[in-house]
């Protein structure tokens, strides 16, 4: 079969449009940057003779990437971040184990796509939410949604809702995002729901292959003590950890680091100041030491305020015997009277007396 020559495209003829007559096509279109900046890049591209197609191109580009920025900003304000934290930004020097390729598969689409989930485990001020936050908004970056809200926050919307009959109404918020980041779980106490309203959370988005994030400073064996709920508590880690990795975080706090802060341990601990007095200087020895010879001097102690007592002797002639050296003090002399003159103008009371 032959093939049919193709018919030549109709020559259109060029719209005359003035400027103002431009600005509704690209309200139409949603074209904001572009109606924004197409007149100062038609400038342009006359001065250096630029093609149709590298006018177009550009104006296609600039609008992408106004576009993608303006998203970004969106989703970030969105996603209720205490902070604003990248993973550039995080001291991977600080921590023993954790090194930033550990986390490559959590920096990428595949992170989402895969539905894998993270426990960031240590103490206040090691950078547990640093890293959630950077991990979210790498997220977000990458094309998905990200929410963050504190384990308090989500348990206590829940349980309103639930006493309400509105649990699973309510549950859409928490379960929509592509990535939930649920902060500072175990900081503070939680209802005796809080497991059950928590499950519910965890379970939609396992079956949905939705990823989490969790922070928290207890351990995993401690999460049905921290929700009331041992089973629950079980069931919950055993969903999230399917797909996901539990990551501990060690090395000081990143809060009191400047102030050079060690743990106090009973081994190494230094005599304590109280109120600003020092300690004693001579502390109190552990074992018994060595009997020494009576009124033997030991180099830098300190003399009694109070005069020793003599030594008792058992034998009441010896007793007598010493009393007999005893010098008495003598008594001093009675202080002389001395006669003062009573001057003055007022008869004295004997005198009125007399009189």
């Amino acid at each position: 079969m032959t093939k049919k020559p193709s018919q030549p495209m109709p020559v259109l003829a060029l719209p005359k449009l003035s400027e103002g007559q431009l600005d509704p096509l690209f309200r139409r279109l949603n074209l904001a940057h572009t109606r924004r900046i197409y007149q100062e890049v038609a400038d342009r591209a006359e001065k250096e003779n630029w093609t149709y197609r590298d006018f177009l191109a550009l104006l296609l580009a600039e609008e992408v990437a106004h576009r993608k920025q303006t998203r970004l900003q969106r989703c970030t304000r969105q996603a209720h971040f205490p902070f604003f934290k990248t993973i550039d930004e995080f001291d991977f020097t600080l921590q023993s184990t954790l090194r930033q390729s550990l986390l490559g598969s959590y920096l990428g689409p595949d992170f989402v796509t895969e539905g894998r989930s993270l426990i960031l485990y240590g103490k206040t001020g090691r950078g547990k939410t640093h890293l959630a936050v950077a991990i979210g908004y790498r997220a977000i970056q990458n094309g998905f949604e990200t929410l963050c809200i504190t384990a308090a926050k989500l348990i206590e919307d829940l349980s309103n809702a639930s006493a309400k009959g509105l649990l699973h109404q309510s549950l859409s918020a928490y379960t929509h995002p592509h990535v939930l980041v649920v902060d500072e779980i175990g900081y503070l106490s939680y209802g005796p729901d809080a497991a059950n309203v928590l499950f519910h959370v965890v379970n939609d988005r396992h079956l949905r292959k939705r990823p989490m994030i969790f922070t928290t400073n207890k351990p995993l064996s401690a999460w049905g003590k921290v929700l009331h709920d041992e089973d629950l508590a079980a069931a919950i880690l055993d969903r999230v950890l399917e797909r996901g990795r539990f990551v501990p975080l060690d090395g000081p706090s990143g809060r009191t680091r400047h102030l050079s802060l060690e743990e106090v341990s009973p081994a190494k601990a230094e005599r304590l100041r109280i109120s600003g007095i020092n300690g004693s200087e001579f502390p109190e020895p552990t074992t018994s030491p060595a009997r020494r010879p009576s009124g033997a001097h030991v180099p830098g102690e300190r003399s009694s305020r109070c005069r020793a007592a003599p030594p008792r002797f058992p034998d009441r002639s010896v007793r007598r015997a010493a009393d007999l050296h005893r010098t008495k003090r003598p008594s001093p002399p009675p202080r002389a009277a001395f006669a003062v003159p009573y001057k003055s103008d007022c008869p004295r009371p004997m005198d009125a007396l007399d009189e």
